[in-house]
């Protein structure tokens, strides 16, 4: 790995740019093959999901259509494919490497900060999108269709795997603030308030009262939009531009936390 440098006295991340590609290939790779060995943190990531995905299809896809929802089960892989991707990352053990001492480490090294985030994110995304293939391959058993074709499937991939990649700044802004892992598995608890208050259930017009007003400025809602809209609609712009506008905005918001955070550890290490 090659020559990095820091400014002490703002706390400002800085390398030479020759090296940073190759140091987050070797972050992203070391990250990649710690997954196998770690089956805790993909199992229930992987379980939750289809189990709810068949759970809400046996038991309301009769009565669906009272609220205007014709195929439930295409309604309803969005939101598995939501829970399967939303708070996966190799947070927790970014933390066992703080507490070992491993990152302490790698700062007086000459990798690249940035790369050290970053590799972890890449390796975060790889994984994302792999978590989406078997939740895709039950809803293809179930009967569920694309109207937008394989590059509709590849794109509803590609977007649950951004979504994923920017939900990855927060437990990462969490484990390089705290070290805690506690408090980076209670991360996903973030979620919940996104996953419950949007059209997980209903179509957006159905909802009402104060729910319908939350779920208006929900990012979820917007990202359920788009996923569905490849499914059912085609390449509507006006669903898919809002979902990757909602991505975008989580993104910024996450990713300037996590690098905070991350300034933050440098400047004090």
């Amino acid at each position: 790995m090659t020559g990095a440098s820091i400014n002490a006295g703002d706390g400002g991340i800085g390398a030479r740019q020759a090296g940073f590609w190759r140091d987050l290939l070797s972050v992203a790779g070391r990250a990649l093959r710690a997954i196998p060995r770690e089956p805790e943190a993909l199992v229930p990531a992987l379980i939750i999901p289809i189990f709810f995905f068949v759970v809400n299809v046996g038991a309301l896809s009769d009565i669906s259509s009272f609220a205007g929802v014709a195929d439930f089960e295409a309604f309803q892989l969005p939101v598995a494919i939501v829970f399967a991707v939303t708070g996966i990352s190799r947070a927790s053990a970014l933390v066992t490497d703080i507490q070992s001492g491993y990152f302490d480490r790698l700062l007086v090294s000459p990798v690249n900060r940035y790369s050290l985030l970053l590799g972890l994110m890449a390796a975060d995304l790889v994984l994302v999108m792999a978590l989406c293939v078997p939740v895709l391959v039950l809803g293809f058993i179930l009967g569920v269709g694309f109207a937008t074709g394989p590059l509709g499937v590849l794109a509803f991939l590609l977007l649950s795997g951004l979504w994923g990649l920017a939900f990855t700044g927060f437990p990462y802004a969490i484990a390089l603030r705290t070290g805690n892992p506690a408090a980076v598995n209670s991360s996903f608890i973030l979620f919940f308030p996104f996953a419950f208050l949007t059209t997980t259930f209903l179509p957006q017009e159905a909802l009402t009262g104060w729910l319908a007003t939350v779920a208006d400025y929900n990012p979820v809602t917007y990202l359920l939009a788009g996923l569905r809209a490849l499914i059912s609609s085609g390449w509507v712009l006006a669903d898919l531009l809002p979902a990757i506008g909602a991505v975008a905005l989580v993104s910024l918001v996450s990713f300037y936390l996590a690098f905070s955070a991350l300034r933050a550890r440098v400047r004090n290490s």
